[in-house]
């Protein structure tokens, strides 16, 4: 029995300003493609599985195809042009869907993994990015494993796999976008790097998941409310300047590697699935996704963001190895 998986790699995942500004270690290709070499391995060890991969500029697959030795597996390429843009992973994984992919395996941060969600079909996200709320660090051979056991039917996806929760953005009551884990709301009209690391414009943070060991925007949530991801609910945030007398409380939170913030925090609450949180009126915002500036609010509208439960499938790499296990299918 045979089967296809994706494979998504981000040349620029783990490369972005928060190197400079804060002390994020960099993820070059070097690391990538060793990254990438294991899980091709971790893939061939389950059995015949093709690869539906994603082009780039670096060629990052096939200088880690080019170092592995004995049967490698089989590997084709979306065709498609290569910008070296977001979109190249939006069209990636459109055609990784329409090639009927068991699922994608994801090299990037959160932001990769938002992209490539939108394709609707089941995500390994591997981190190789700077503030990793979603995508795990995990040692990639056994990703590959994983990844080609779901493909091959070995495991049961129903038992390894989670619906993530996800935001809404919506103007004037039309689709704009969406995030998987938070969304920014930020004074000004400032897109510049995209990364987003000073905290004094912050005024709003609305989140699926609000973790205290993350790093990152969610975590301000996850320093005053933690939310688990298994937890049906979000959190809502209103942000004032440190210094602000109307501040309920202030925390410290670490916005990136070796990046300490203080925030205050006027209020906080519990969103339910459905339920939606209206973006201050006050303009010009840049409103960040998953850490990443993105859009731009103008002119007077009704912005607001909502909570939804049934968001993109997300293989549990843990339970995968697991179920593996119980299963035998490490038993030779």
């Amino acid at each position: 029995m045979s089967a296809r998986i994706g494979l998504i790699a981000n040349p620029a995942a783990g490369k972005d300003i928060r190197r400079l500004i804060a002390h994020g270690t960099s993820m070059d290709n070097q690391a990538k493609i060793a990254m990438l070499r294991r899980i091709l391995v971790g893939l061939q060890a389950m059995g015949p599985i093709n690869v539906l991969a994603m082009p780039d500029a670096s060629h990052l697959i096939q200088r880690a195809l080019e170092g592995i030795g004995g049967v490698k597996p089989q590997v084709d390429y979306v065709d498609m042009a290569v910008t070296n843009l977001p979109t190249d992973s939006t069209k990636a994984a459109q055609a990784m869907r329409e090639a009927d992919c068991a699922c994608i395996l994801v090299l990037g941060g959160d932001g990769t993994a938002r992209i490539v969600s939108q394709a609707d079909v089941p995500l390994l996200p591997i981190s190789t990015g700077t503030n990793n709320v979603l995508p795990v660090t995990t040692e990639g051979t056994l990703a590959g494993m994983a990844a080609g056991a779901m493909a091959l039917g070995l495991i049961d996806a129903n038992r390894v796999c989670y619906r993530h929760k996800w935001l809404e953005i919506r103007d004037n009551d039309t689709y704009v976008d969406r995030a998987l884990v938070d969304v920014a709301v930020i004074r000004g009209q400032f897109i510049g790097a995209k990364a987003v690391w000073d905290t004094s414009r912050l005024v709003q943070v609305i989140a699926t998941r609000a973790n205290p060991m993350s790093t990152g925007i969610s975590a301000i949530a996850g320093m005053c409310c933690p939310v688990a991801v298994s937890e049906p609910h979000g959190v809502a945030l209103t942000i004032g300047p440190d210094s602000s007398k109307s501040a309920s409380h202030h925390i410290r939170a670490v916005i990136a590697p070796g990046l300490v913030e203080s925030v205050g925090i006027q209020a906080h609450r519990s969103i339910a699935p459905d339920e939606s949180v209206a973006i201050v009126d006050e303009r010009p915002l840049v409103i960040a996704l998953d850490g990443e500036r993105e859009i731009v609010l103008n002119a007077p509208s009704r912005a607001t963001v909502t909570l939804h439960d049934d968001g993109p499938c997300i293989i549990d790499l843990e339970a995968a190895v697991h179920q593996m296990v119980s299963r035998h299918l490490f038993t030779v």
